[in-house]
């Protein structure tokens, strides 16, 4: 009878054993999914910041490009910057929006 109790006791310890080690595995798996899953979220968000970045880019090459035709320069500054032609005058006309905004101020 001892030994029915005996090897019920070690029966019952390594099933003790083979439950924590599952758990333990269990566990590791879980740790495992939540970074995957957090890998995946931060390489989404890097693959749209790429692609932002990659547009801005390709913007900042055409600005460049337009840059080296001393015709768009002339032309940008004229118009960003009011600069004007030997003896050509500028005159500054209001925008429609400002008429309506003096308007109802009335």
């Amino acid at each position: 009878m001892a030994k029915k109790k005996k090897k019920k006791l070690n029966s019952k310890f390594v099933a003790l054993i083979a439950l924590g080690l599952a758990m333990a595995m269990l566990l590791a798996v879980g740790r495992e999914i939540m970074t995957t899953l957090q890998l995946r979220k931060q390489m989404a968000e890097a693959k749209e910041k790429l692609a932002q970045m990659q547009e801005e880019n390709e913007l900042l090459v055409e600005e460049k490009t337009k840059l080296q035709d001393p015709d768009y320069v002339e032309s940008y500054a004229r118009s960003n910057y009011m600069f004007s032609k030997d003896g050509e005058q500028i005159f500054f006309l209001p925008d429609k929006t400002d008429n309506k905004k003096n308007e109802s101020n009335k």
